[in-house]
């Protein structure tokens, strides 16, 4: 008997990856799987569900759920907080808010949100063991968050993270020359290589946040697969 959906899908899993289940194949339905492990339907659902989003079944109505012959690696990639970056590192995280102020987003940020009204902008400058770490550059829609913390005490990132649930988004990745603006902040000459992130959030009612962060040279980014 194999109880809780996760021991299932890792059942599941090993299954798919020794071929006891081929790819293309039809695998038993929800019912039977359910008597063989000795747990609810609603049980194995969810596995199966977790697996289909992770590119290994393909679940169809009235077809049936079957192995993809060609399985999809997704990067598992959560939104990091800086802080902890940076303690992982072994240094101690400072902030310095640079600028605060609300403005209408110009019209490359209005697009990319979707939202021509008022927002704020906040620029901080994130520092390990007192020397800079990554410029952050965030527009917030103050409109649909709760009462922001004062950014001076309390960063942005992290309590984003940790109080501000969304609903959907995405995350760029790209390599760039640092302008004068963001040479002077991070200490570098202007034209240096900057590893960007861009990251978009979005509520069921808006969006959340556009944030831009430059990380100076040397910053690595590690995810699982």
């Amino acid at each position: 008997m194999i109880q809780g959906w996760e021991a299932i899908r890792d059942e599941a899993l090993r299954r798919i990856r020794t071929r006891e289940w081929s790819p293309g194949e039809t695998i038993p339905n929800e019912e039977d799987l359910a008597r063989e492990f000795g747990c609810a339907r609603a049980t194995v659902n969810r596995a199966l569900r977790d697996l289909a989003e992770a590119g290994f079944l393909e679940r169809r109505r009235k077809a049936g759920t079957r192995v993809t012959v060609l399985p999809v690696r997704k990067a598992t990639l959560e939104i990091p907080v800086i802080r902890r970056e940076v303690e992982a590192r072994g240094a101690v995280h400072s902030h310095r808010v640079l600028s605060a102020n609300r403005v209408v987003p110009p019209p490359p940020v209005a697009s990319r949100l979707n939202h021509a009204a008022e927002l704020l902008l906040v620029e901080t400058l994130h520092l390990a063991d007192g020397r800079p770490f990554a410029l952050e550059t965030r527009w917030l829609n103050t409109a649909i968050l709760p009462p922001l913390p004062d950014p001076d005490r309390v960063s942005l990132n992290e309590w984003l993270v940790g109080n501000v649930p969304y609903a959907s988004g995405d995350i760029e990745f790209s390599a760039e020359a640092a302008d004068s603006r963001e040479a002077a902040a991070l200490g570098l000459v202007e034209g240096a290589a900057l590893f960007i992130t861009e990251r978009r959030t979005f509520a069921p009612d808006g969006p959340i946040t556009l944030v831009r962060l430059a990380h100076a040279p040397g910053y690595r980014l590690r995810t699982e697969v």
